[in-house]
């Protein structure tokens, strides 16, 4: 027997502003508290928190950081030690070897050039080891307070692709994509908002689409028949 086809998308078209607006506002609905949930007290561990959350998941992070930032309190710290001793720090968040390296690079970088202290514009943090565009958003937004993009990871430019906003896979493209769509004044959240979804209901492997409450909203979506 034929297996009968799920519907076809009859909603608004993707990134048409009565798309975006309806989806915005259901995400706000379902995540109003959406955050970063790495743990950190200040500029350098959230940048070293963000920096060890590659590959790895952030409660593996957390779980790591919780001894990392009570040993490593300065930028010197991670300036200083040596490589092996912060790989053996680091070791389970994975890709430890050029993990460390970035950190160490990273720190000695900030001394020299930024007088010990984080740097909090674009164009400087982009300029560390190891820091991209989505790092540097994570940096500037949650510990500075300052939105100059989006920050774009797998989550996001999963459910980006799926809601029809972007058809890139590169996470720059990705972000230049939304931010054309995306009010300024949702930058900030729709990152968070978007993972917490993207961990939730839009899982990578198999979307949840029959509990989905932005189903209608999405082209990609399918219903179990």
């Amino acid at each position: 027997m034929n297996k009968v086809a799920p519907p076809a998308y009859a909603g608004p078209p993707p990134g048409s502003p009565e798309q975006v607006t309806a989806i915005l506002a259901e995400l706000r609905r379902l995540y109003p508290d959406a955050k970063t949930a790495l743990n950190f007290s200040n500029p350098l561990e959230l940048l070293v928190a963000t920096q060890l959350s590659a590959q790895s998941t952030d409660e593996r992070v957390d779980m790591v950081t919780a001894e990392l930032f009570k040993k490593y309190r300065r930028v010197e710290d991670y300036a200083t030690v040596s490589q092996e001793e912060l790989e053996k720090d680091i070791r389970s968040t994975g890709f430890y070897h050029n993990k460390a390296k970035n950190i160490r690079a990273a720190a000695q970088r900030i001394i020299t050039n930024y007088g010990g202290e984080v740097p909090h514009t674009m164009e400087d943090l982009v300029t560390l080891p190891g820091v991209g565009r989505k790092t540097a958003n994570v940096v500037l937004s949650s510990a500075f307070g300052i939105v100059e993009g989006i920050a774009v990871d797998t989550h996001v430019g999963r459910l980006a692709r799926r809601l029809g906003w972007t058809t890139n896979e590169d996470p720059v493209k990705v972000e230049q994509d939304l931010m054309r769509i995306i009010p300024r004044e949702e930058w900030l959240h729709l990152s968070y908002r978007l993972i917490c979804h993207g961990r939730a209901i839009c899982i990578a492997r198999k979307p949840l689409c029959a509990q989905c409450t932005l189903v209608h909203l999405c082209p990609s979506a399918f219903l179990e028949s």
